[in-house]
C-alpha cells in the first residue's frame, strides 16, 4: 500500500520506537470503549489496543457485519487476550446504547471514531441532519456520559477538513471541536486531524478494488491533490493522541518528504500497474463502460480522469489554521495544536436550539442548515456547485 501512495516508509516509526514501551504499559493497565470501532479507522485503533493486551476492550458499532469481520480479523492475526474483549452492534444514538452505558460504563478511555465522513453527505438536507446528529450531538452525548461515569480520558477523531472548512462535513467537525472545548473543563479530551486514509471503507481508493473485481472502469479526479495515510498509521495517530495527548490537544502528522500530495488519478495509475494493467484514458464515461468488456484481456484498463466539479471539494488540504498555536518539537513526526478552553457558550446553546427547532417542525432545508453553520463559523467558505457524487460514475 505504501508504494501506491508514493512512500517507502511508514509514518511515526521514529516516535513509536521511543514511545512503544510507554504505550504498551499504559494500554495494558487500562480499560477501553471504542465507538465506531468497526469502520476502517476504528478497526485500526482496535487492533493497536488489542495487540497491547488491555484489561478491557469493548467495541461499539452500528454494523454487525463489520463487527463480525473485525473479530475474525483479530482472532486470525493476534488470537486472544486475557482481558475482557467484547463487541456490541449498537447505535450510539439509541436507548439501547444508553442502557448499555448504565449497565457497564466503567472505562478509563473512551475513543469515538464514529462519523459521517463523506462529502457526498452534502447532497440532501436529511443526510445533513443525520451528519449533525452523528458528528456533533452523539459526540456531545457520549462525552456527557463519560463525565458522569468517571472516564479518565475522552478521544474523538476530527479531520483535516475542519481547518478552514469548505464543506458541511468539515464544518460539522469544526463545530464538534467547539463542543469539545466546552467539555474539556470537566474531562481531559484530545483529538486528531489527519489526511485521507488510503483504501478505507467507502473511499474512492477502496472502490478501485470493487471496480476491478466487477470489471468496471476506474474513474478519478486528476486535479484534486490529497495527503494519504495508511489505516495502521491512522490507528497509531489516534492511539498516541488518546494516551499521550494533553487536555485539548489536537494531533496531526507533520508534513515532510514522506508525506506529500498526490492526485487520485496518479494513485489509480500506480494501482493498475501493481496489478499488471496499463491505464487506457477514455474521453467519456460511455467509452470507458464500453471498453471495460474488452480491454482487460489486452492488459489494459479503461480509465476516465477528469477535473472535479462536485460540491464541497477543497482544492488543497491543511491540518491547522493560521491563528492556531502549534507544538512541533515534542514529537518527530507528530505536530500538536495547543488549545485553551476558548468557546462561546451562548453560540453552542443557540446551535442546539436552532437544530432542535428544525427537528420539532419536521422540516428543514439545506440553505437553513448552511445558515446555522455560518453563524457558528463566520468565515465558513461553503463551496456549492450544485453537483454531487451521486450524479457521477
Amino acid at each position: 500500500m505504501l508504494e501506491l501512495i508514493g512512500r517507502q516508509t511508514e509514518l511515526f516509526e521514529a516516535d513509536l520506537n521511543v514511545l512503544s514501551e510507554q504505550l504498551s504499559a499504559r494500554v495494558s493497565e487500562a480499560s477501553f470503549l471504542v465507538l465506531g470501532g468497526a469502520g476502517s479507522i476504528g478497526q485500526a485503533v482496535v487492533k493497536e489496543i488489542f495487540n497491547r493486551q488491555p484489561k478491557k476492550l469493548h467495541v461499539i458499532d452500528i454494523s454487525e457485519n463489520n463487527l463480525a469481520e473485525l473479530v475474525r480479523d483479530l482472532r486470525s492475526s493476534y488470537g486472544y487476550i486475557q482481558g475482557d474483549f467484547q463487541t456490541f452492534a449498537l447505535d450510539i444514538g439509541s436507548l439501547e446504547y444508553d442502557a448499555f452505558i448504565r449497565h457497564d460504563g466503567k472505562y478509563d478511555y473512551v475513543l469515538n471514531l464514529s462519523a459521517l465522513k463523506h462529502v457526498r453527505s452534502e447532497k440532501d438536507p436529511f443526510t445533513l441532519m443525520r451528519m449533525i446528529d452523528v458528528n456533533v450531538f452523539n459526540t456531545d452525548k457520549t462525552i456527557k456520559q463519560s463525565i458522569a461515569s468517571g472516564v479518565k480520558k475522552y478521544f474523538c477523531v476530527s479531520t483535516d477538513k475542519a481547518a478552514n472548512p469548505v464543506n458541511m462535513m468539515g464544518a460539522s467537525k469544526r463545530i464538534m471541536e467547539m463542543f469539545l472545548m466546552r467539555h474539556s473543563e470537566q474531562i481531559t479530551i484530545s483529538t486528531a486531524r489527519f489526511a485521507n486514509v488510503a483504501f478505507s471503507d467507502g473511499s474512492l481508493l477502496h472502490s478501485f478494488n470493487q471496480r476491478l473485481q466487477k470489471q468496471q472502469p476506474l474513474v478519478a479526479p486528476n486535479d484534486i491533490k490529497r495527503y494519504f495515510v495508511t489505516p495502521k498509521e491512522a490507528g497509531l495517530l489516534c492511539l498516541m493522541s488518546c494516551i499521550l495527548g494533553e487536555n485539548r490537544d489536537i494531533f496531526f502528522p507533520k508534513l515532510n518528504e514522506a508525506l506529500h500530495l498526490m492526485t487520485f488519478a496518479d494513485i489509480a495509475v500506480k494501482y493498475l500497474s501493481a496489478r499488471g494493467f496499463e491505464p487506457f484514458e477514455c474521453q467519456s464515461e460511455d467509452e470507458a463502460r464500453q471498453l471495460a468488456a474488452t480491454l482487460p484481456a489486452q492488459g489494459k484498463w479503461p480509465c476516465f480522469f477528469t477535473a472535479s466539479d462536485t460540491t464541497g471539494e477543497k482544492d488543497f488540504e491543511e491540518f491547522f489554521m493560521a491563528h492556531e498555536t502549534l507544538d512541533i518539537t515534542r514529537f518527530q513526526d507528530l505536530g500538536i495544536i495547543k488549545n485553551d478552553a476558548v468557546y462561546q457558550p451562548e453560540l453552542l446553546d443557540e446551535f442546539e436550539i436552532q437544530i432542535e427547532r428544525m427537528k420539532s417542525a419536521g422540516q428543514w432545508s439545506k440553505a437553513e442548515l448552511v445558515e446555522v453553520f455560518t453563524r457558528m463559523i463566520p468565515d465558513f467558505g461553503h463551496k456549492e456547485t450544485g453537483k454531487y457524487l451521486d450524479s457521477k460514475m
